[in-house]
Order: structure tokens, then C-alpha cells, then sequence
């Protein structure tokens, strides 16, 4: 339970959050070719978190950081189908726990899809549990809230859905996933009748691939002439490390040779108009909240998972990818009057700060969180000195399965410098690669300086703070069965004699 005495009224919290969305994709972060003017102003009222570097860069692991409050190695989720061990606890099952009412719309994944499809984690601690994963997977789940939904309002277009799948394109906005989560949660805030606190999430799917499942009329939101073409350098490409080079010619989604310059329009063109949908629903969610009455005592704050490269660096989607497009994500919270409005906050935060700053407005104390996940910073009083990214062989290549030989990566990158470490593989005797970017200087991160003498001294700093960073996770987590220490009378002594 939390420490705030109860007489403190204590705020709402709405989580909404999309799937796969680059922190450079909407107005308030200079995208100005997709009208996002719902979330500007969200942006606006509350603080925008320029940097807000994911701890992996696939769903899973990602979600399962964002849920614990921990870094990978302190809730054990390192792949995608991994799954989050019975023990570890959701912060909204602690908030549960410190009176507040939970309801989740729309997408967990905090374990992979097959055993997320059958079982609620134990500790997930939602009183409402609208599930769902995506639009066409899983359909046949107890948990789907959306195709209960879906069958009830047209059970024609759900039966097509079925047989189609993602080859339906352009859905209906009425029949859309994204609007399903913002129809229930609007249905969740109008249902409020005060009293204890709530949590609500509106999780979506977009603007996640397959890119083109929007509704037609988003691509009136969305200045085609203006989206910007990918960030490539063939002279620079030459030089990427092994897993990089093995993402560009094997990623989930194929090889890079198999997509043209239109290609990647129509991708990015899909990607933005799914970004204009999140931005319409949420604002319909927004509004609600003002006519409910409950803006004024509601944390509200909007979240991606990861990004995705859509082609920069001659890759696509996420994966032992490293590079901002694809770890570095939008964070936006507004809190009236705890969190200034209209702050542009430039520090190194990471997704699984949130579960510290929500506990404490609900009442936890520093000492208390400070047991239950230490790494983890309450937005209000700071940022962090660096951030973190690991990818432990977490992603899927275009045979659905994990690489082999296994693709390991650890990012480490202070408010100047990143530092991508490629670990080697021995066994295949392939040795540890690296790359070094001064993001001031280079914020496109094409000049790679790991083998540059003047930034020696960076590297080696970098590389030192990331040995240590491993070593810390190992000696934060513990002895796994406890230990047994022997009293003063009981100590051997072993002196020679």
C-alpha cells in the first residue's frame, strides 16, 4: 500500500499508449506533415520528453519493463514468447492495491501472444480486462474484449476479418481497433461515479505493421508530399556491423532488396495515417475526460513501446537495431498543477520510470519504491545520467524464428554520446563490434566514431559505464535462493596456524 494519507486526494491516471511509434512522428516532435493537433496540445498543457530511450526494442520486453519498473534482467522477459514470471508484479496490480479501480482496452503483451491469449498473468491486477493483441490475432481468446465488441456491431465484417486477417485493408473507422479502445474507454469514463481512483488504459495496435489498415480518410491528415524519404548513405551502409547487416537482409518483414523507394513511401504513408487515427480517438477520449469533469485530477499520459525504422539505415520495423527511429520513443504527461505545462524536458528518461512516478502519485512512498524497483526514477524530481537498451536475440527474422547464430546488444548513451556495443560470438568466432555517435553533432547517427582516435577517451568511458551497468544488474538482483549467513559463534576459522 501506498504511504500518502488518505485524506490527500489522490488523481486519476489514464494511460494511453500506442505500438511501434518513432519519437519523431507527430507535430509537438516536428512532424508537421500528419495533423496530430490532440496530442500537440496534450503536449502543450503537460511536459514532452525529448529523450525517452525504450529498455529493448520489441514488444515483450519492452511492455515488461514499462509494467515492473525494471530493467530486462530484473524481470527476466528477454524475447519476444518469453514469459513474465508468476512473481513479478504489474504496477497496476499495486495500485489495485492502494485503492485505485484498474481497467485495461486494447493490448498487454507483457508475455508472449500464445500464452498471453489463455492466461492472465496473476499479479496483471485489472478489475476490467478488455484484451487484445491485435485486430485478427487471437480472436478466439476468452480475454478478447474487441471481438465481442466487433460481433455485436457487425458480425458480417467480423467473419470477414476472420477469413481475411491483414490482408483486410483500409478497415472502417466504425469497425477499427483503435476506435474500439477509445469507444470503451470513453464508455469507462462516462461509467466513473467518483469515489476511489482509476486507472485506465487505452492500448492500440497502430501504427504497428501491416501499415495499411487505416481508414481511407485519414490520408486527408497526412501531406504525402511532405513525408520525409529514409535516411540512407550507401558509403556509410558498407561499414554496419554484422547484425545490422543481417536485420537489413533478413528482417521479419524480408530482405531490404525487396523493397523499392515506393515501398517505403507507402509505408510511411500507411504509418502516419494509422498516427492520424490514435490522434482523432484520442482526442475523443480528451474530451470526454473535459466534459466528465475529471481533466483537472487526471494524470493523463501518452507512450509508445518502441519505434520503428521504416527504411532510415536501410532497415525496416525493429529489432538488433539500435538506432533512435527505433529506440526512442514519445513520452508526453500531463498532471495539472504537479507537472509544468508546456515543458520541453530534453534529460534521459525510460519507459519503466513511469511505474515509479504513477506509485508515488498514488501514494507509495521513496522508500518503498525504492525496495520494489530501485532503477527507477519518479519523473517529478529528475532524469537519469544515461540510458540503457538491451536486446538479448529478442526479435524474429523472415523465417519466424530467433536468429542463429544469436544476435546479442547492449546500448549505452549518456545527454552527448551513444555507444552500441554488438557483442561477438565466440563459438562462430566472430568478435564484438561497436559504434559511437555524438547524437549533438550527428543526431542521424551516420558517423560512426568507435574507430575515431580524438573519441578514444569517449569510448572507453562509455564502455567502462556499460561493464558496470551489467555488473550492477547481476549484484542488484541477488543470490536466488537467499542466503544462510553463520553467527559469530558459528564462523570457521581458516587463519593458518
Amino acid at each position: 500500500m501506498g504511504g500518502e494519507p488518505m485524506s490527500v486526494k489522490r488523481p486519476n491516471i489514464l494511460l494511453l499508449m500506442s505500438d511501434q511509434q518513432r519519437y519523431d512522428s507527430m507535430g509537438c516532435y516536428g512532424a508537421d506533415w500528419v495533423t496530430t493537433s490532440n496530442i500537440d496540445r496534450l503536449a502543450a498543457e503537460g511536459v514532452l520528453f525529448e529523450s525517452c530511450t525504450v529498455n529493448n526494442p520489441v514488444c515483450t520486453p519492452s511492455r515488461a519493463s514499462m509494467w515492473t519498473g525494471k530493467h530486462l534482467p530484473g524481470h527476466g522477459v528477454y524475447k519476444l514468447h518469453d514469459i513474465l514470471p508468476d512473481d513479478e508484479v504489474l504496477f497496476s496490480r499495486r495500485l489495485r492495491d492502494a485503492g485505485y479501480r484498474t481497467a485495461l482496452f486494447g493490448k498487454l503483451h507483457v508475455s508472449g501472444r500464445l500464452h498471453e491469449e489463455a492466461h492472465r498473468h496473476p499479479n496483471d491486477g485489472f478489475d476490467v480486462y478488455e484484451w487484445c493483441l491485435e485486430s485478427c490475432i487471437s480472436m478466439d481468446s476468452p480475454f478478447n474484449g474487441y471481438t465481442r465488441w466487433l460481433r455485436e456491431q457487425d458480425r458480417d465484417f467480423h467473419d470477414r476479418l476472420v477469413r481475411e486477417g491483414r490482408k483486410l485493408l483500409h478497415v472502417p473507422r466504425k469497425y477499427h481497433l483503435t476506435h474500439w479502445a477509445a469507444e470503451r474507454t470513453i464508455d469507462y469514463l462516462r461509467s466513473y461515479d467518483g469515489g476511489s481512483p482509476f486507472f485506465c488504459m487505452m492500448s492500440v495496435f497502430d501504427p504497428h505493421n501491416p501499415y495499411e489498415d487505416y481508414p481511407e480518410e485519414m490520408l486527408d491528415l497526412v501531406d504525402r508530399n511532405r513525408i520525409p524519404e529514409p535516411v540512407f548513405d550507401e558509403a556509410v551502409d558498407t561499414r554496419r556491423p554484422f547484425a545490422v547487416r543481417r536485420e537489413q537482409d533478413h528482417s521479419y518483414l524480408g530482405s531490404r532488396e525487396r523493397f523499392t523507394a515506393e515501398d517505403y513511401r507507402r509505408m510511411r504513408l500507411g504509418y502516419y495515417a494509422s498516427i492520424a487515427l490514435i490522434d482523432v480517438e484520442v482526442g475523443r477520449v480528451l474530451e470526454t475526460l473535459e466534459e466528465q469533469g475529471l481533466a483537472e485530477n487526471t494524470i493523463v499520459i501518452y507512450l509508445s513501446d518502441h519505434g520503428d525504422l521504416l527504411g532510415d539505415h536501410g532497415l525496416v520495423v525493429k529489432g538488433a537495431t539500435l538506432y533512435d527511429p527505433c529506440v526512442k520513443v514519445p513520452l508526453v504527461i500531463r498532471w495539472p498543477g504537479h507537472m509544468e505545462g508546456g515543458r520541453r524536458e530534453r534529460g534521459l528518461v525510460q519507459p519503466h520510470d513511469l511505474a515509479a512516478t504513477l506509485l508515488a502519485a498514488a501514494g507509495y512512498t521513496p522508500e518503498q519504491l525504492a525496495a520494489l524497483m530501485p532503477e527507477a526514477l519518479d519523473l517529478r524530481n529528475g532524469t537519469h545520467e544515461q540510458a540503457v537498451c538491451c536486446y538479448r536475440n529478442t526479435g524474429i527474422n523472415d523465417e519466424g524464428v530467433y536468429w542463429d547464430p544469436p544476435l546479442h546488444v547492449t546500448m549505452l548513451r549518456d545527454r552527448r554520446h551513444k555507444l552500441i556495443f554488438y557483442h561477438g560470438d565466440p563459438a562462430a568466432g566472430r568478435p564484438a563490434e561497436g559504434e559511437l555517435f555524438d547524437m549533438t553533432n550527428d543526431p542521424l547517427e551516420m558517423s560512426n566514431l568507435w574507430e575515431d582516435p580524438e573519441h578514444a577517451t569517449v569510448r572507453a568511458r562509455l564502455t567502462g559505464r556499460l561493464v558496470d551497468w551489467l555488473q550492477g544488474q547481476e549484484l542488484l538482483r541477488g543470490a536466488r535462493g537467499g542466503e544462510a549467513l553463520p553467527a559469530a559463534s558459528q564462523r570457521l576459522v581458516n587463519a593458518l596456524k
